[in-house]
């Protein structure tokens, strides 16, 4: 196979000659961002459902969804038969991908009642960017659950800084931001051993510090409109980051779990008049309508308390028969139960929470920020199970948190010219027993590892030894390989060669169990490398199966075998 060489250094991959690579980046880059994901269950949104449609998907962007969507040439297809594809899932409030500074501030105040701003944890004018980390675990963790795009805030208490909403998926920290100044986040927690340490204290220094900001924007404003004869006025970075918040161009977004939280910030809201979101809110059922008059914007929190545990032992060695009077209760165990049913009466609460807001008519989303990511799909089913409606829970997923963020021309759900961000699933996303095949982040793919149990012949018997011709089948045409296989002991060794490889490259994990062969390899070049996975099915002398090397998709490859 012939090349050539146009401004950049292009190789071609074994395999998957689709990949090419510009030498003088740093980062892989696929040739297509072009996908079609075809005979998929498309729910555009909720209520909103196509069965057996195409959602193509190029640079990014949603580029056709319906049933007669045509498929451009250089597409990767993903035929996605008997599955379903949902608009990507939006975190109201997380700190995933927000890397924690240490603690800087452990030295000793000499007057702890006055510390400086940043001891205080007044810190509002601190940009969540300077910490955002893409490679940081959590983000995988949320982006394997369907969450593409989240609202991120800094560590801190009081006054952290300025939330950002970002992609769960990049290259950079700067490719990550959606939209960078969302909100100045709150907390009202106290400082270590200064003030403010208390609510009180906090409460006061809220409501201090806010007003200074007041007062310095009017004096801004009166000296830019008649300087002559004023003091030039101060200029002070935290006061400053104020001022969209006074304009109620910036809302605030308190983290609020308790209920007394969730009054006192009302009380702020009321005296102050800034714009409010409520965020990870978990006691909000016993006050829904005041929440609901006050105007303000409500994620909750995808946070739920265990389930109480039932005591199913019997005791079997009794007779049946026998019918004995029953025993009266001691004290102690009267007491017991009347713990346990307010215990599950606080958890239904809680669980229950959801429904109660969309029975009240309340828009709201969903917070992951104390919620531990491999509960948050059986906490969303509980929330369902307790009156939740399915497209509620959908909704709050993605069309709401869209709307209350701003953010519903670009994303939310699934039409021409929004965002490709995309989760598809083997079965409806609430299905206890659904896992997530892929997931699209601002058009980039993501193909879930899920492990499947296979049926196989026990008697059935392959033999790979020897030499294998190979094609891969891509966008850009076929490619065709070698493959060398010998056999040690139990186990088998291999090699691959072919295209531009300048020489053999050897096979890794090379496993076969009963007639699937799966064997991986890692190519190395311009310093970077690539690891390809490949998984075929043995017939006799043929092969058949796939290729696959993490976002750059999947690839049908066929080979036979060679003579001896």
């Amino acid at each position: 196979m012939n090349m050539r060489f146009r401004g950049t250094i292009i190789m071609v991959v074994f395999l998957l000659p689709s990949w090419l690579f510009a030498q003088d980046d740093k980062e892989l880059a696929p040739v297509t961002r072009t996908y079609a994901i075809t005979n998929v269950t498309i729910i555009q949104g909720p209520s909103r459902k196509i069965d057996m449609g195409t959602v193509v998907v190029k640079d990014g962007l949603i580029t056709a969804v319906g049933k007669g969507a045509s498929i451009p040439p250089e597409a990767i297809v993903i035929k996605a038969d008997s599955m379903f594809i949902y608009a990507g899932f939006i975190d109201g409030l997380t700190r995933a991908g927000v890397t924690k500074p240490k603690d800087e501030n452990k030295d000793k105040i000499k007057d702890p009642g006055n510390p400086p701003t940043d001891r205080a944890g007044i810190n509002p004018q601190i940009d969540v960017r300077n910490f955002l980390n893409p490679s940081d675990k959590s983000l995988e963790e949320i982006r394997n659950l369907g969450f593409t795009v989240a609202q991120v805030v800094p560590y801190g208490n009081l006054f952290p800084g300025q939330a950002a909403i970002v992609f769960t998926g990049s290259r950079s920290a700067d490719q990550m931001v959606v939209s960078s100044k969302s909100a100045m986040y709150s907390e009202l927690s106290g400082a270590n051993n200064v003030y403010p340490a208390t609510i009180l204290g906090v409460m006061a220094k809220w409501r201090d510090v806010y007003r200074q900001a007041v007062q310095a924007k009017t004096y801004e404003g009166l000296y830019a409109s008649n300087r002559s004869g004023l003091e030039r006025p101060a200029m002070d970075r935290t006061l400053e980051a104020f001022y969209p918040v006074i304009d109620q161009r910036l809302p605030v977004i308190f983290k609020s779990e308790k209920i007394v939280d969730v009054s006192r910030i009302l009380t702020l809201k009321s005296d102050l008049g800034f714009s409010l979101i409520f965020a990870d809110l978990k006691e909000g059922w016993p006050i829904i309508n005041k929440i609901k008059s006050s105007g303000a914007k409500v994620f909750l929190s995808l946070d739920l308390p265990d389930e109480v545990k039932k005591d199913d032992k019997k005791d079997d060695k009794k007779d049946p028969k026998k019918e004995e009077a029953p025993k009266a209760k001691t004290s102690a165990q009267l007491e017991k139960d009347a713990l346990d049913k307010r215990k599950g009466e606080a958890i239904a609460n809680y669980t229950g929470q959801a429904a109660g807001f969309q029975k009240a008519g309340v828009l709201f989303g969903f917070s992951g920020m104390t919620a531990k990511s491999k509960d948050i799909p059986a906490n969303l089913r509980r929330m369902i199970a307790a009156g939740l409606s399915e497209d509620a829970a959908l909704a709050a997923l993605t069309t709401n948190p869209a709307q209350l963020l701003g953010l519903s021309d670009r994303m939310g759900s699934i039409d021409n010219g929004k965002m490709a961000n995309l989760v598809i699933t083997d079965k409806t996303y609430f299905n206890e027993k659904a896992k997530i095949r892929y997931v699209f982040v601002d058009g980039v793919m993501y193909k879930m590892e899920v492990k499947e149990v296979k049926k196989t012949d026990a008697t059935a018997k392959a033999e790979i030894e020897g030499s294998w011709s190979t094609v891969t089948q891509s966008p850009q045409g076929n490619s065709e390989a070698k493959l060398t296989f010998k056999k040690d002991g139990s186990s088998y060794t291999g090699t691959m060669s072919g295209g531009m490889l300048p020489a053999a490259v050897d096979l890794k994990d090379v496993n076969l169990d009963g007639t699937t062969l799966t064997f991986s390899y890692t190519l190395n070049f311009g310093g970077n490398t690539i690891k390809i996975d490949v998984e075929v099915n043995i017939d006799g002398d043929t092969l058949k199966g796939s290729s696959t090397a993490g976002t750059f998709g999947s690839f049908p490859t066929e080979g036979t075998k060679d003579p001896k």
